[in-house]
């Protein structure tokens, strides 16, 4: 692990036109907020539009003059995702700013999305791929910087390529750190492509550590009859200060990921507390699970795949 990041400010980013997605709450949101704050412009594209409306609300209160635009997405439909990115292309306007922040994490039992894939790797790694190809030629137009959150989770990560979505065998925990280590692996890989293809786009990856959000309630609950433990137990932690942090720290890995100047292609950003739970943002070394360039490049021809997306010739088929 490397030294922590001095506490940064946000540049300018007046002119810069920027898309979260999951910015109806948490991390994203507080993300959504500072870019805001920062003058950049702001595509929302949220799942539930009341709750997305609420938030828009609240970024124009923290930043009275901010432009937020409101989009319809839903991550477990690659048709969303296609209809998401056509609606963006017509508009033919340069985006400077993605973070693929949206997430599900660990439903009790398995899910699928609505093209029958398993729900975490199809909602968090799939959707955000099939979404950051489609946007392609106006990330290429903008310079983009495309951050990609992962988690620590992504450091116990293995791929089993025969069963790559869990269908034999899925636990929760283990099913998430797949789909983590395949952002993660993403991140990593857009990155070389684009030094290679000269797309003009950076790409980072970066995580909270732990962060008490609705994360930790809304995908647990997913085919239980009982509610989970886990947001409770988390909630006690942050209260007592062990190992459990507020979405204000929580965010700044990911700000500085996104906006910093120091902050670099293939770069990989996080907490420097005892096990990456808590602590000041700080680049991480890369987990040992994701240093495998085979594996990234054959992840991405599947989801290539999986998708129906190129990276060279973006062509939705969803």
């Amino acid at each position: 692990m490397k030294r922590p990041i001095p506490i940064m400010s946000v540049p300018r980013l007046t002119g810069k036109r920027a898309i979260v997605t999951g910015a109806s709450d948490g991390v994203g949101l507080a993300l959504a907020m500072r870019l805001a704050q920062a003058g950049a412009e702001l595509v929302l594209p949220v799942r539930n539009q009341e709750k997305g409306r609420s938030a828009a609300d609240a970024i124009r209160t923290a930043a009275p003059e901010a432009e937020v635009t409101l989009e319809a997405l839903d991550l477990a439909s690659l048709g969303s995702v296609a209809e998401l990115t056509r609606r963006l292309l017509a508009d033919r306007r340069p985006l400077h700013l993605l973070v693929n922040n949206a997430g599900v994490m660990a439903p009790a039992t398995r899910q699928l999305t609505q093209d029958g894939h398993e729900l975490q790797f199809g909602t968090n790694h799939l959707g955000h791929f099939a979404l950051t190809a489609g946007l392609l030629p106006l990330l290429r137009a903008g310079e983009a910087r495309v951050t990609t959150v992962t988690s620590s989770a992504a450091r116990f990560g293995t791929f089993d390529w025969n069963d790559l979505q869990s269908e034999r065998s899925y636990s929760p925990a283990r099913s998430y750190g797949i789909s983590k280590l395949a952002n993660l692996l993403f991140a990593l890989e857009l990155d070389r492509r684009s030094a290679q293809a000269g797309w003009g786009i950076t790409s980072t990856a970066a995580h909270p550590g732990t962060t008490l959000t609705n994360l930790y309630s809304a995908g647990p609950n997913l085919g239980r009859t009982r509610l989970s433990p886990q947001a409770a137990v988390i909630g006690k932690l942050k209260r007592w200060g062990l190992f459990v942090h507020g979405v204000d720290e929580g965010v700044q890995p990911i700000l500085y990921a996104a906006t910093g100047s120091e902050s670099h292609g293939g770069g990989f950003y996080g907490p420097n507390g005892i096990g990456e739970f808590t602590g000041r943002p700080t680049e991480l070394h890369v987990y040992r699970s994701a240093r495998d360039a085979e594996a990234a490049a054959k992840l991405w021809a599947v989801s290539e795949q999986l998708t129906r997306m190129s990276f060279e010739s973006p062509v939705t088929g969803g």
